[in-house]
């Protein structure tokens, strides 16, 4: 009877250590599984409410088949420590990120389609509020996704479902592999024009204006780096006042963040790559 128990003991062991493993993925490259969540926190009160930035407004729903293709960002030191929407302090070293509408916290599959990689990501903030992009990730994902030299890049987002109480972030798949199939492609509202110049460039246009001289007091009003161009809108000429240039979009949008605290607060991010 002992060596019956002993062996059935062992048996149970072995099964158990197999699914902790499974549930892990097996090997040290292989893919992971997304977290299942057996005690999900509470939607935080107030953030499923609808509110308005810059004169537009966002409305916070559960969306259980989002799936959506679009452009990312990243944010990290200027944030760190600060309170993000749910309450939790902003970590630049954690894997979170920030969306518009989804609920918080919640947990996101996102992949970069340059690469293939793919990361679970704690959604706890709100943002970013540019036309163009669906997410805005923290340092460290975008350091998983292969996306922190870049500043900005396309990838997948898919709910995945409710977050845990704390943490939830995850590493999925690193490996370089082909892009995956596209999903419903992500349309801008309003996507901005982009300005003639090298590749990798970002620029922040405060204003575009039918009369030179108001866009050269703008300019002046702005600092050095801001200037004047000329530019053809429906057969007439306007005036688009624009500050920059910076190298990566992290910096361009803290510079479009300071346009807008001047009263322009249309100010758009534009890039010339």
């Amino acid at each position: 009877m002992m060596a019956r128990m002993l062996k059935g003991a062992a048996a149970a062991a072995a099964f158990s250590t197999l699914a902790a493993c499974a549930s892990f993925g097996g090997g040290r490259d292989a893919p992971l599984r997304p977290p299942v969540v057996t005690d999900p926190a509470p939607i935080v009160s107030g953030t499923m409410r609808p509110y308005q930035i810059r004169g537009r407004w966002y409305r916070p729903v559960e969306q259980p088949d989002y799936d959506e293709v679009g452009q990312a960002s990243w944010y990290g030191a200027q944030h760190h420590g600060r309170p993000t929407s749910t309450g939790e302090r902003f970590d630049m070293n954690a894997l979170t990120a920030a969306h518009k509408t989804l609920p918080l916290p919640s947990l996101v599959e996102v992949t970069n389609r340059t690469n293939g990689r793919r990361v679970i990501l704690r959604v706890n903030d709100r943002g970013p509020f540019v036309d163009s992009r669906i997410i805005d990730l923290s340092r460290a994902a975008a350091e998983e996704l292969g996306l922190l030299s870049q500043g900005v890049g396309e990838v997948r987002v898919r709910y995945v479902g409710r977050a845990p109480r704390t943490g939830g972030g995850m590493p999925m798949q690193r490996a370089e592999t082909a892009p995956a199939p596209q999903p419903r492609p992500y349309q801008p509202t309003a996507p901005a024009a982009p300005v003639a110049t090298r590749a990798s460039t970002y620029w922040v246009q405060a204003g575009a204006f039918s009369d030179r001289r108001a866009a050269k007091r703008i300019a002046d009003r702005l600092g050095d780096r801001a200037s004047v161009q000329d530019i053809a809108s429906n057969g007439q000429s306007q005036f688009r006042v624009i500050v920059g240039p910076w190298p990566d979009a992290n910096a361009a949008e803290q510079a479009r963040q300071a346009v807008i605290a001047r009263g322009f607060g249309d100010a758009l991010l534009i890039s010339g790559g």
